[in-house]
C-alpha cells in the first residue's frame, strides 16, 4: 500500500521558500551564517589541495506553526555519505545516556521478549543494544557503513534509508513494531512524509513511536547557534510536531524534555487519533507561549546574542594570540564547523583540534577551515594555555576527564555565552 502524504513532505533539494511543515510563505530569516561546507564531510590530506563545496546556511521561523529550518536543502545521499564519520558507542556519556533511555521505554511501555523495536538512523546500535539485553526483539535502519560496526556486534542493521517500501519489507519479515525509535535524525531528513508514512506501516496500532532532536526553545534560550548545520533542516517546536502529526494518523500523546545536546525534547506519538494525551504536552504548549517561542522578536534577540558571542570570542582569542599564550580546540562535533566557520577561526587561530583516540575523525580537517584534527593527548604534552571546548554541551565531564589526566590548561566555554574556567 502506497501512502499519499502532502507534497512539500517531501523537501526538494535547493532553496527553499515555505514551511516545510505546513507549507506557510509567512517565513522570517532569523540568522544568516553565510555559506559553508557540510559538517561531517571531513577532509582528508589529499582534499587539502582541491575546492569545497559549500552550501547557504541561513534559518528561517515560520510565523504560523512555529518550526524553525534552514532556506536551503542540500542532497541526503551527500550528506549522509557512506563514511559519514559519527559513532554513538565511543562517547561514555552518551552511552550511559541511551542505555538509561532503553530502561525507561522498556518500563514506561512494558516492553517484553513479545515485542519488537525499531530504530531509525540506529548507527552502531547502541541504543538497540539495551533491548536486546532484556530479550527483546530488535531491528535497526541506518543508511551508512557505521551499520557493520552494529551487524558485527550481531544487531540486525538493513544498511538503507528508512523508507515505506523498508517498512513494509521489516513488517513482512519480522511483524510490527511496537515501538519505533528515532535519537537526533528525526530533523534530519528531507523525506518526511516517506518516513512518517513508513513509521505509520511498521506500528502496531496503539504502538508508539519516539524520538529525540534539539529543541527549539532551549536553542533560542541557549543561544545555541551552532546547532545550525545542514543535516539540521528543522529545528522542532513542539506546535511544530503537533501540526506535523496532524497530517497522518499519529497522535502526540506526551512529551519529555532532556539536557542531552544542550537541550533536547522527547515526544511519544502514538498510532491512531485522538488517543489520551498527557497533561505534560499542554503544559509545553503554554511554556513556548509564555516564553515568546511564537514571537518574533524573540527570535530577533537571539540573532543579536549570536552576533555579540562571535565579537566576543573573536576579541578573546586575538587577544591571547597578541599576548603570545597558546590557544587549542578540544573535541569536534558537528556544531564546531558551524561555530568556528561562522566566527572565521582557521589553524592561524587554532592551530588544532584535539579528538579522543578511538574518534574515527582522527588526522583529518575541518570542512572550511582545515583545522587539522589530532590525538588528544598532544594536550597533556603541550599543556596550552586555553583549551576551547568545542563540544561544550559536555563541558563538565570533559574537562573532569581532561584533569584526571594531568592537564593544567585553563578551559574555555564559547556559548552559551563565552566562559572563561581557570584550572
Amino acid at each position: 500500500m502506497k501512502f499519499v502524504y502532502p507534497e512539500h513532505h517531501l523537501v526538494k533539494n535547493g532553496t527553499l521558500t515555505n514551511c516545510q511543515i505546513c507549507n506557510s510563505a509567512k517565513m522570517n530569516l532569523i540568522l544568516d551564517l553565510g555559506n559553508q561546507p557540510l559538517c561531517d564531510s571531513l577532509l582528508s590530506k589529499e582534499m587539502l589541495h582541491s575546492p569545497e563545496i559549500t552550501y547557504p546556511l541561513r534559518m528561517l521561523w515560520c510565523q504560523d506553526c512555529c518550526l524553525a529550518q534552514l532556506d536551503y536543502c542540500v542532497d541526503g545521499a551527500d550528506v549522509y555519505h557512506p563514511d559519514y564519520p559519527y559513532r554513538t558507542g565511543i562517547t561514555r556519556e552518551l552511552v550511559e545516556y541511551l542505555k538509561s533511555m532503553s530502561d525507561s521505554l522498556i518500563s514506561k511501555y512494558n516492553l517484553t521478549n513479545n515485542d519488537l523495536v525499531v530504530d531509525i538512523g540506529s548507527n552502531d546500535g547502541t541504543l538497540l543494544s539495551g533491548f536486546k539485553e532484556k530479550g527483546i526483539k530488535i531491528i535497526g535502519v541506518e543508511p551508512t557503513n557505521i551499520s557493520k560496526i552494529a551487524n558485527e556486534k550481531n544487531i540486525e542493521t538493513f544498511q538503507e534509508f528508512f523508507t515505506n517500501d523498508v517498512a513494509n519489507n521489516i513488517k513482512s519479515k519480522h511483524g510490527t513494531a511496537s515501538l519505533i525509535l528515532a535519537t537526533n535524525m528525526f530533523a534530519h531528513m528531507a523525506t518526511i512524509g516517506e518516513v512518517v508514512s513508513g513509521i505509520e506501516t511498521l506500528l502496531k496500532d496503539d504502538g508508539v513511536f519516539v524520538f529525540e532532536n534539539h529543541y527549539l526553545l532551549d536553542v533560542i534560550q541557549g543561544g545555541q547557534f551552532d546547532t545550525i548545520y545542514h543535516e539540521h533542516l528543522r529545528t522542532y517546536s513542539l506546535k511544530s510536531l503537533i501540526k506535523l502529526f496532524s497530517y497522518y494518523d499519529l497522535t502526540v500523546t506526551d512529551v519529555e524534555r532532556g539536557s542531552r545536546y544542550g537541550g533536547n525534547i522527547r515526544v511519544h506519538v502514538t498510532k491512531g487519533k485522538d488517543k489520551p494525551v498527557s497533561e505534560n504536552v499542554s503544559l509545553l504548549l503554554k511554556l513556548e507561549d509564555e516564553s515568546g517561542l511564537y514571537d518574533l522578536k524573540t527570535y530577533e534577540k537571539f540573532a543579536e546574542r549570536v552576533k555579540k558571542a562571535k565579537t566576543d570570542f573573536m576579541n578573546f582569542i586575538l587577544t591571547v594570540k597578541k599576548e603570545g599564550k597558546t590557544i587549542v580546540g578540544n573535541s569536534c562535533p558537528g556544531r564546531c564547523v558551524t561555530l568556528l566557520n561562522y566566527y572565521g577561526v582557521d589553524s592561524d587561530l587554532l592551530p588544532f583540534i584535539a579528538e579522543q583516540p578511538t574518534s574515527l575523525k582522527l588526522n583529518m580537517f575541518l570542512p572550511g577551515k582545515q583545522i587539522p584534527i589530532v590525538n588528544n593527548e598532544i594536550l597533556l604534552e603541550q599543556q596550552p594555555d586555553y583549551v576551547v571546548l568545542l563540544a561544550w554541551h559536555y563541558a563538565k565531564p570533559i574537562m573532569e576527564q581532561l584533569k584526571e589526566r594531568g592537564l593544567k590548561s585553563n578551559f574555555i566555554i564559547p556559548l552559551p555565552d563565552l566562559t572563561i574556567l581557570e584550572n
